[in-house]
């Protein structure tokens, strides 16, 4: 049977940092912290939803960013997200490339790279 739809997306990131993952994908970025299976609770992350779609966060004792592969999360008012990353102290790098999106790329905290993008459309 081929796949059907994704579930979620994972990026690793190091033990005992789920506040400052709070902090950069819930509070700046507005996603919603969902709580992890219970079978999987002790593992350590986070899990949060993002429409339809999950992001984790998982532990990875040899953490090393992900600095090419990343998500490429549909946003509304880039620049807004853009002031607010960059007052919070997260540098963003303008993409104007992909037709019909204005983007950004923004490191989390742990150094994994994420794209926003806006359909220009939305403005």
């Amino acid at each position: 049977m081929p796949a059907t739809a994704i579930h979620h997306i994972q990026l690793a990131m190091p033990r005992g940092e789920e506040d400052r993952g709070r902090a950069f994908y819930g509070e700046l970025l507005g996603l919603i912290e969902i709580p992890k299976a219970a079978s999987l609770k002790e593992r350590g992350g986070l899990w949060f939803q993002i429409g339809d779609l999950e992001l984790h966060l998982g532990i990875e004792d040899d953490f090393r960013p992900a600095r090419k592969a990343h998500p490429g999360l549909l946003v509304h008012d880039l620049p807004a997200l853009v002031t607010r990353l960059e007052a919070a102290g997260h540098p963003t790098k303008p993409d104007h490339l992909l037709e019909g999106y204005d983007r950004a790329y923004v490191h989390d905290p742990f150094g994994n790279r994420i794209e926003l993008l806006e359909p220009t459309h939305q403005r």
